[in-house]
């Protein structure tokens, strides 16, 4: 065993285990596979947001010398009769059946041995269509009777998912409600109500490895390479889809580069595996970058907002209603419809509170989960409007929140009581960062300048289950199985680390084997900032039931206590030579308790709470609307920092991130067409576009129940930037933008209609 002090793996910000593979170009990743026969596929999308198909014409593009076959849905029924997927509903197709539903849609694919040679192909089919009434806005499509699916068909797949029904006639696929209190009462005797509308637009994750799968189907067994945050579903799902048992089902997830949620659930694989079992060779499917924003993007959504307040500033009441474009396919829209809906009142203690979160369907491209679950939407409706309220009752921002703030020990809306977040610590060293109280020249020339600040909170995916493998070989060197999918944010380094600090080994000798679930345990599913404090605590275990047989084999082989003899002495004097293993295992699933479904009440809705705040300073051209934010602080409460410099890296990722959100991306549509699908026209932030002040920072605090006191980092800091942004434009300009993203045009505007209703 290495002599390392025990306690002292906790805080070391050694550098991520896989930097020199991917810094010399040896990391593999799944873009880099060819296997022997492999055809490569190309996909042919639809031209119409909503039509039926009439025909599709494929004689041209199979007679083209190379192509082995062109492929449509009835191919795919005779291998996969029900040929439909998803996490919350079964109703994405594996291609398009009968209709298309946004414009990109699959249709068709084409497969060669030469990539170039599919892609010509391509032009080669031709499609007809009977177009069919489109619905394209979330309120639009809400009460439309132009339905996008005739039917909801429920997966039933996860806990908190299975009080979806079956339904006809509607384009809401899910409506969450929370109702606590007695909220007409309370607005009834207010001494203010206040209300407003807010909107977010539709963004795409943009990872810099775009989608690609490999299948090889043979014999009965199904092997997939994919780039996917959630192996273990996938493979659970491709079984579900052949009718088979998951052990002929091999999922493989080497490096990953990027996923913020994208790459979660079943995306390209269900495809890829239909095309590998209908022509019996390994096939490959990559998407270019332009591919993309037709797979999966963030949904947009509309927040209607409305608070009832004391003369003092006590917040009694609030009601909202949160209007979610989940697009063309549920995906798991329903889930980031509840989750983020359950906390769209904010960090608050609000006695009454009342909470309508819908899914709606669209003929957009299909939404799902990206970095912060639908928190920094909320974020932007409720941070803004409390501002908003802040400024009508004249009353100070940052008291106004501290009056009205959340605290441990205190029950959230839904009734759970919060603990371990200390969500006051995060704005005060928010403020304190930005130099809230220091002078600010607030007008210089046409030059305005103006502070802001925003708190953001966040439920934590439940129910959810991890489970890791320590296994501990005969020299003494150690191996961690986890299907955790390390895209970047250094998950592999932490697990490591957590393993050295329960068996006193150095991390940076510590193996972490890549998702294969032929090899490493089940995992949910890397995502919603859970990995740390679900897996740390899976694997914290398994060290923990390792260590434990370490002892007792010390015991059994008569040692006395504290000899502490290295494994590979004790391996050696049980079995004469070198030889044997310790293996330990680790499985997690925290405290849940199921929502009421009428009131959303529940004891235990969360395993922990993602605390953030940002604050933000912009000098804004009163001319032009041009604007700059000077300053940008982010701060998280991730409880104890396993790995300080990777904390710092997460918190700084997720700023550039949000940043963009909030200030450029802006998928653009024109009658259901996506108009600036290419990196060329849909731009996102590099590091040039950054405040030259960019602070990134966590709090110090301690999560209980977590593994070391730590939690996850990954999203806290999405939550509160954009709001921070607006909240300092407003105090420059003296009016809130309600719409993201705040682009100069939009601040422009703002002037003029402030100039125009007498305003300054």
């Amino acid at each position: 065993m290495a002599t390392i002090t025990a306690g002292s793996q906790i805080g070391r910000s050694i550098p991520r285990l896989e930097s020199r593979d991917k810094v010399t170009g040896r990391a593999e990743y799944t873009h880099h596979l060819k296997l022997p026969g492999m055809l490569y596929g190309k996909i042919f999308r639809s031209t119409m947001p909503h039509a039926k198909i009439r025909k599709v014409d494929t004689s041209a593009a199979a007679a083209l010398p190379g192509v082995y076959r062109v492929v449509t849905i009835d191919d795919i029924r005779t291998v996969i009769p029900h040929p439909y997927y998803g996490p919350a509903f079964h109703d994405q197709p594996v291609l398009a059946d009968g209709k298309v539903r946004f414009a990109g849609e699959p249709v068709a694919v084409v497969l060669a041995s030469d990539p170039a040679v599919a892609e010509e192909a391509l032009g080669l089919i031709e499609a007809e269509y009977e177009e069919l009434p489109a619905v394209y806005d979330e309120l639009e499509a809400a009460s439309s009777p132009h339905l996008v699916h005739d039917e909801l068909k429920p997966a039933a797949t996860f806990p908190d998912l299975q009080h979806l029904k079956g339904r006809r006639g509607t384009n809401i696929a899910l409506d969450y409600k929370m109702r606590r209190g007695n909220v007409d009462a309370a607005f009834a005797s207010a001494d203010h109500v206040f209300e407003h509308e807010f909107r977010t637009q539709q963004v795409m994750h943009v990872p810099m490895e775009p989608f690609v799968t490999v299948a090889d189907v043979a014999n009965g067994q199904a092997t997939l390479h994919t780039a996917s945050q959630g192996p273990s579903f996938v493979r659970i799902e491709i079984a579900r889809l052949l009718g088979w048992p998951e052990n002929r089902v091999r999922v493989k997830v080497p490096h990953l580069g990027g996923g913020f949620g994208g790459k979660l659930y079943i995306k390209l694989e269900a495809l890829v595996t239909s095309l590998s079992l209908l022509v019996a060779r390994p096939v490959k499917i990559s998407l270019t970058m332009e591919e993309q924003f037709f797979m999966v993007t963030r949904h947009p959504c509309t927040f209607r907002i409305k608070s009832a307040v004391t003369k003092a500033g006590k917040i009694t009441a609030r009601k909202c209603e949160v209007w979610w474009n989940g697009g063309a396919y549920a995906d798991i829209g329903p889930r980031v419809t509840q989750k983020a809906g359950f906390t769209s009142a904010g960090p608050y203690d609000i006695e009454n509170v009342w909470i309508d979160s819908f899914a709606v369907y669209t003929n957009r491209p299909p939404c799902g989960a990206l970095r912060g679950f639908g928190a920094p939407q909320t974020a932007w409706a409720y941070e803004c409007h409390m501002d908003m309220m802040a400024r009508e009752l004249d009353l100070d921002p940052v008291a106004f929140r501290r009056m009205n703030m959340l605290r441990n020990g205190r029950p959230q809306a839904g009734g759970t009581v919060m603990e371990d977040a200390d969500i006051e610590a995060s704005m005060d060293l928010a403020l304190e960062r930005i130099g809230w109280n220091a002078p600010l020249e607030r007008v210089s020339g046409n030059i305005r300048r103006g502070r802001g600040i925003a708190i953001g909170f966040k439920g934590i995916t439940a129910p959810t289950t991890s489970v890791a493998i320590v296994n501990v070989y005969a020299d003494g060197s150690c191996v961690l199985y986890i299907s955790t999918v390390d895209m970047g944010q250094g998950s592999d380094t932490v697990m490591a680390q957590i393993v050295g600090e329960v068996l006193n080994l150095d991390p940076e000798k510590i193996k972490v084997i890549h998702p294969d679930t032929d090899v490493t345990p089940y995992d949910m599913g890397t995502l919603g900032s859970r990995s740390t404090y679900h897996m740390g605590t899976a694997v914290r275990l398994a060290a923990e039931d390792a260590k434990n047989k370490i002892e007792e084999l010390a015991r059994d082989l008569d040692m006395p206590p504290g000899s502490n003899l290295p494994v590979a002495e004790l391996l050696r004097k049980k079995y004469g030579m070198q030889a044997g293993n310790i293996i330990g295992t680790g499985s997690f699933m925290p405290d849940y308790q199921k929502p009421d479904p009428e009131t959303g009440q529940t004891r235990k809705a969360t395993p922990f709470w993602g605390v953030g705040a940002s604050s933000a300073e912009v000098e804004i051209d009163m001319e032009t609307g041009e604007f700059k934010v000077t300053k940008l602080v982010n701060i998280a409460d991730v409880g104890v920092p396993i790995n300080p410099k990777l904390v710092e890296a997460q918190l700084s990722g997720a700023g550039i991130m949000q940043y963009g959100f909030t200030t450029i991306e802006n998928m653009i549509f024109r009658d259901g067409q996506l108009t600036n699908g290419s990196l060329a026209d849909y731009k996102i932030p590099s590091l040039l576009d950054m405040p030259k002040v960019f602070i990134n920072e966590a709090t110090r605090s301690n999560q209980k129940d977590g593994p070391f006191g730590a939690k996850g980092a990954g999203e806290s800091t999405t939550i509160a930037l954009s709001p921070a942004i607006g909240n300092a434009i407003a105090d420059a300009i003296g009016v809130h933008i309600p719409d993201l993203p705040v682009t100069p045009e939009a601040v422009y505007r703002a002037i003029q209609s402030l100039k125009n209703a007498g305003g300054h």
